[in-house]
């Protein structure tokens, strides 16, 4: 029996040694087999790739030696496939993208100075785009048959006497025009009894945008002779607002006559938001704007035109060139409407410069 024991636990201890030596060989050999049929996936996708751009430079290749566009088929109503035109060398390496410019480049050259704070371009693009967007109808009258175009040169007039008789800025009024202009164009059939109390509403908004201490509604009022009451001209003032979309803040002609004269005179880029320019010649020039804005014909012209046009009166074609950046092209109408009005200023000597007490 001892004997038999012996034997079945050596048998056990051999089987045993066998299983372990399985066990640490199956291992082994699974780790040889890996290691063989493994290779580094750096070097595969090097392959694949080298491959793909010999595929790709051996289809593109055309017969003359250069480079065409890849072959890929659109599909037509007609069962036909159509090849996409011929791309350039640069643009060989990336068939799956379209290399567009992403920078816009003004049509015209900025004529600002370089700028610390903004880029000049942005900012002279900025200007024209504001220009083109508050856009006036020159046929504005025709939608009101009961006026006539002198009762705007009137009522126009009327508004720079009470500029002056309120101290208000030059802008001021030509703010009140341009929103007097821009309504007129909204409405249809107005009445001659009503353009008082639209013009003096348009004011009334102008100068609570423009002017730091703006008259109060009732002094409006005032100077209408008891024509429109304060409450005629709150109403009035939103039913304008309302039209106008709440677009208040246009690009004026003086507006873009001072940053012409400030380009002019201007010595240090770092002061241009500072006025160099002499303050008479200015006036001088403003006052051929204000002229000209009585007439329907200005609404034809952009504002910055007829800024730069009148500047030509009082200046030469090459300045103005450089420091509103038009051509000769585009100013040569409007130059020659302005003529008679520049020629009646000169003839009549203009008006002499005003001071206002408690005004520097």
């Amino acid at each position: 029996m001892l004997g038999s024991r012996e034997v079945t636990d050596q048998e056990a201890q051999c089987v045993a040694s066998e299983a372990a030596n399985v066990k640490t060989a199956r291992p082994r050999k699974r780790k040889a087999d890996v290691a063989i049929y493994l290779q580094d996936v750096d070097e595969d996708a090097a392959e694949m790739t080298k491959k793909k751009q010999r595929d790709c430079e051996a289809a593109w290749r055309s017969k003359e030696g250069a480079y065409a566009s890849p072959p890929r088929g659109l599909s037509t109503l007609d069962g036909k496939d159509e090849r996409e035109q011929q791309i350039t060398l640069i643009n060989a390496g990336f068939p799956h993208y379209n290399l567009t410019n992403v920078f816009a480049t003004p049509v015209h050259c900025a004529p600002l100075p370089a700028l610390c704070w903004a880029s000049k371009d942005v900012v002279w693009n900025n200007m024209l785009a504001k220009d083109k967007t508050y856009t006036r109808n020159v046929n504005m009258m025709a939608k009101h048959p009961h006026l006539q175009p002198k009762m705007r040169a009137v009522l126009l007039d009327w508004l720079m006497e009470v500029s002056e008789v309120y101290k208000l800025h030059r802008e001021t009024y030509h703010l009140a025009q341009d929103y007097f202009d821009r309504f007129m164009a909204t409405q249809t059939n107005v009445f001659k009894s009503t353009l008082q109390l639209i013009g003096i509403s348009c004011l009334f908004i102008a100068a609570k945008v423009e002017e730091m201490y703006p008259p109060k509604v009732h002094q409006f009022a005032y100077v209408t002779d008891e024509a429109c009451t304060e409450d005629e001209i709150l109403s009035m003032e939103v039913i304008i607002m309302k039209e106008l979309k709440w677009s208040l803040s246009p690009q004026t002609p003086v507006s873009w006559l001072n940053v012409y004269m400030q380009v002019a005179y201007l010595k240090e880029s770092d002061q241009l938001l500072i006025p160099k320019y002499p303050q008479a010649t200015f006036t001088h020039i403003a006052e051929l704007l204000d002229v000209c804005m009585l007439d329907m014909r200005c609404l034809e012209f952009s504002n910055g035109v007829l800024a730069a046009s009148a500047l030509f009166h009082f200046s030469s074609l090459e300045l103005v060139e450089n420091v509103s950046a038009l051509k000769r092209a585009e100013l040569e109408e409007c130059v020659r409407w302005m003529v008679p009005f520049a020629v009646a200023l000169r003839e009549s000597g203009g008006s002499p410069m005003k001071t206002f007490s408690g005004v520097a």
